[in-house]
C-alpha cells in the first residue's frame, strides 16, 4: 500500500477519533503550561527553563534540575502528567484503529482480486489456478 494512502488513512482515523484535536490541545496547554510555571516558580526564570521543566513533566522523567515550589505549579505539573498520560493512551489506540483499517483494506482488496479471477475460471492458466487456489486457502 502506498504511503500516500496511508497518510490519508492515518489522517482519517486521527480525525475520527478527534486524536487530532487532542493533540493540538496538549501542545497548547504544554506552552501555556510552561508560561505559567515561568510567571510562577522562584526556580524557573526563563521561559527556555520553564518548556525545559515541562519538558521533563511531560516525559515523565523528572530530571530534577528545575522543581516546582508553589501550589499552582505543582498542579500544573500533576495536570500535565495526566494529559501526557491520557494523550499517549489515546496514540496507541489510534494506531491500533490505523493498523486494523489497513489490514481491512489490503483483506478488501485482496478478497477483490479473487472473486475477479474467480468470475474468469475459464480464461485462468494452470499456473493462475494454483495460485487462486493458494491464496483461497490463505483466506480461509
Amino acid at each position: 500500500m502506498k504511503l500516500k494512502k496511508r497518510l490519508k488513512i492515518l489522517k482519517g482515523v486521527l480525525k475520527r477519533t478527534y486524536a487530532d484535536e487532542l493533540i493540538a490541545g496538549l501542545i497548547g496547554f504544554f506552552f501555556l503550561d510552561a508560561f505559567v510555571i515561568m510567571m510562577l516558580e522562584p526556580g524557573i526564570n526563563t521561559y527556555g527553563d520553564a518548556l525545559w521543566y515541562c519538558y521533563a513533566v511531560f516525559s515523565t522523567a523528572g530530571f530534577g534540575d528545575f522543581v516546582a515550589v508553589t501550589t499552582l505549579g505543582r498542579v500544573l505539573s500533576i495536570l500535565l502528567t495526566v494529559l501526557t498520560i491520557l494523550i499517549v493512551a489515546l496514540v496507541t489506540g489510534v494506531i491500533v484503529a490505523f493498523y486494523n483499517d489497513v489490514v481491512s483494506m489490503q483483506y478488501k482488496a485482496s478478497k477483490a482480486e479473487i472473486l475477479e479471477m474467480l468470475q474468469h475460471l475459464e480464461d485462468l492458466s494452470p499456473e493462475e489456478l494454483k495460485e487462486l487456489s493458494d491464496r483461497i486457502k490463505k483466506v480461509m
